[in-house]
């Protein structure tokens, strides 16, 4: 793994100019996290045989290993236009199956989708698609890999594969309700092909708590550290915080930081899901939304309060700060994944022109986790990313001039 890391390196530094060869790149979706990672990278070293502080669980899972995270390519080292304007891109997506609208130009280039996320795109003779509502993505890769190059599977490929799927799943707790049969097959197949794997419930503690690491990061890196956002009439955040919410609303100065936040990334609202652990290991989650319009927090609020598909149950929590609407999560299953589709429907209600109604969803149970999210990958620390430098200067009439246009937005 670590020389085909290295010749992928070696490949772009040769052929970075106009006439240099193709690229066939293995994208993954712009959270970057161990899911997400370890299919790009075992997918991609299947096709070849047949914010860096990236985040902390992903670098832990990298070292134990052995690998380097500077042997990682990333989205912005390659000029992925430059290369499609010049018919010399390929792209195969993983942990997501339909591009952000930064990134439609880029359509024609995909030749393959591996996913388990709400299905967006259709498959074709040129675009083979496949979609399947697992756990982790990981175990659709782990059973190409095995019934396609089972030669290739060595102790690496398959430890990084065992630990995106074991985190996925919640180490495989059905309570979690995480955990398919699929997944529980592929991980048993690992587990038996490669006895010397660390065991399981360590390798979970281990990952998660690196995961759950969120020391010497400032608000705006919590923020991109797990972000994903949706664009229609409003540009909405949804940032996951592994803090307790309480512990997160007492810090100093913290509605000026999401101010900042916001009109430094152009977003009219964040919604902020935070999920932290009881002592038994049972998931508590809460839910925030912060926006200086009064209209778009409200409307947003009652629209995810009153959705039933799945049902949220929502909690009002009081808070000191009133531009934020606080919550504590009744459903403790329902993730990111399941939230976003409420969201995308939200919008749709929104660009309809329509008051937003009753969000009893006909497709909600689908799950879909990405759409559109800045062109840069908002979680890794790599050279010319946001995280480099710190927040930019900004006067109080730039956030009174930001503030009233999204309020005349908002309809406030």
């Amino acid at each position: 793994m670590e020389e085909f890391l290295s010749s992928c390196r070696r490949a772009v530094q040769a052929n970075s100019g106009e006439a240099g060869s193709g690229f066939h790149v293995v994208l993954g979706n712009e959270a970057c996290d161990v899911d997400s990672m370890v299919c790009a990278l075992t997918y991609a070293y299947f096709l070849s045989k047949s914010d860096l502080v990236l985040r902390s669980d992903n670098v832990f899972l990298l070292r134990q290993i052995g690998l380097s995270p500077d042997l990682l390519l990333f989205r912005d080292q390659l000029d992925l236009r430059a290369l499609q304007r010049a018919r010399r891109l390929q792209l195969t997506l993983v942990d997501h199956n339909v591009l952000p609208s930064s990134d439609r130009n880029l359509e024609g280039a995909v030749v393959e989708v591996i996913d388990h996320h709400l299905q967006e795109r259709e498959s074709s003779h040129s675009c083979p698609v496949t979609v399947e509502m697992v756990g982790s993505c990981a175990t659709l890769v782990t059973e190409r890999i095995i019934q396609k190059a089972p030669e290739i599977l060595n102790q690496d490929v398959a430890q990084l594969l065992y630990a995106a799927v074991v985190l996925d799943c919640v180490n495989m707790a059905p309570s979690a309700g995480k955990v398919t049969p699929k997944d529980a097959e592929f991980v048993a197949a690992l587990e038996s092909r490669f006895p010397s794997l660390p065991p399981r419930g360590a390798l979970f503690q281990n990952l998660n708590h690196a995961k759950f690491d969120v020391s010497g990061l400032n608000t705006e890196q919590m923020l991109l550290k797990d972000m994903k956002s949706l664009s229609g009439s409003l540009n909405i955040a949804v940032s996951v915080l592994y803090i307790q919410l309480q512990d997160f609303l007492q810090r100093a100065d913290l509605e000026a930081e999401l101010s900042a936040f916001c009109l430094k990334f152009g977003f009219d609202l964040l919604l902020l899901m935070t999920i932290s652990f009881t002592e038994s290991k049972e998931p508590i989650r809460e839910l925030a939304v912060f926006s200086h319009s009064t209209t778009c927090r409200e409307e947003v609020s009652l629209y995810l309060e009153q959705a039933h598909n799945p049902a949220l149950n929502l909690c009002p929590i009081s808070n000191p700060h009133p531009h934020i609407s606080a919550y504590r999560q009744g459903n403790s299953l329902a993730s990111r994944k399941k939230l976003l589709p409420i969201i995308k429907d939200c919008l749709k209600e929104r660009d309809a022109g329509g008051c937003l109604g009753d969000s009893r969803l006909g497709d909600a149970e689908e799950e879909e986790e990405e759409s559109q999210v800045p062109p840069t990958p908002m979680n890794s620390l790599v050279d010319g990313c946001p995280l480099d430098g710190g927040l930019p200067h900004i006067s109080a009439q730039d956030l009174e001039d930001k503030f009233n246009k999204m309020a005349d937005r908002g309809g406030d």
